[in-house]
């Protein structure tokens, strides 16, 4: 099997996987993104060179604790102060435990597990979070999949676009394949996305997916520029290759990762 045919058939799974998780149920949306997140910091932890079982220990906690309100049939009040206590142990024992480690560059050190805490539990937090909009408990899968079609309708154009007609360099030092032809395409073809996305995901309004194409658009391109960096910096071409010929869930979910910030933000000032 070639590489194109790997390519073909893993994003096809990778996208059937996503899909159902989204429309089948919020738990199984939940649990997917939890273990895409557990991934994404293995990837990110081994690109920075950092070996340490705190950011996972603050992730599986941070997670649980943004989310459980968001799970039905669950005593609420109970579980968010035992999950609230259990982070705050987890990261108050990451300071002791590489004080008495006597470890080397402690700043840095901690700096890398807050580096990889800010970098990808925060967002996949605010991630799980948009499918509630405004703290709504009725899960709308609307809206995740939209954020979901409206990125790779401006990954994909931006490609095509870049690829053929691309000419001036959007951030050569970084990442000398994409072009402002590139990202001037994937915002227009995201744009023109959110216009027919409103006409079937009416939990939001045109005016809002469209600033939400917008959000997509920009800081999509931005949060792929970011990961080129660090990926530049530790010398490699993708995060992982546990996705056959996409590279690693890093390299698939860095767009989503810098955006959902953004968009859950704006979704709770609406």
């Amino acid at each position: 099997m070639n590489n194109f045919t790997k390519r073909i058939l893993s994003g096809i799974v990778y996208v059937a996987v996503l899909i159902f998780s989204i429309l089948f149920h919020k738990i199984s949306f939940l649990v997917l993104f939890f273990i895409v997140m557990l991934f994404c910091l293995y990837e990110f932890l081994k690109m920075i060179q950092l070996k340490s079982v705190f950011p996972y220990l603050i992730g599986i906690s941070a997670f649980i604790f943004g989310n459980i309100l968001n799970v039905e049939d669950v005593p609420s009040k109970m579980i968010l102060r035992y999950a609230g206590v259990a982070l705050f142990l987890t990261i108050f024992s990451s300071f002791v435990w590489i004080l008495f480690a006597k470890k080397e560059e402690i700043v840095n050190h901690l700096g890398k597990i807050f580096l990889s805490v800010i970098y990808i539990v925060i967002p996949f937090i605010l991630i799980a979070q948009i499918p509630f909009l405004n703290n709504d408990p009725q899960y709308a899968s609307n809206a995740i999949l939209g954020v979901f079609l409206l990125i790779w309708c401006n990954d994909t154009f931006a490609y095509l676009v870049g690829k053929n007609f691309g000419k001036v360099k959007l951030l050569k030092h970084i990442s000398p394949n994409k072009t402002v032809e590139g990202f001037i395409g994937g915002l227009v073809a995201c744009l023109i996305g959110g216009f027919i996305i409103a006409q079937y995901f009416t939990e939001l309004t045109t005016i809002q997916w469209v600033v939400i194409s917008l959000l997509v658009s920009t800081f999509g391109v931005l949060g792929d520029l970011i990961e080129s960096m660090f990926k530049r910096q530790a010398g490699i071409k993708d995060s992982s290759n546990l996705i056959p010929g996409h590279g690693g869930f890093l390299d698939r979910f860095d767009s989503v990762i810098f955006a959902a910030p953004f968009i859950f933000i704006y979704l709770q000032f609406i």
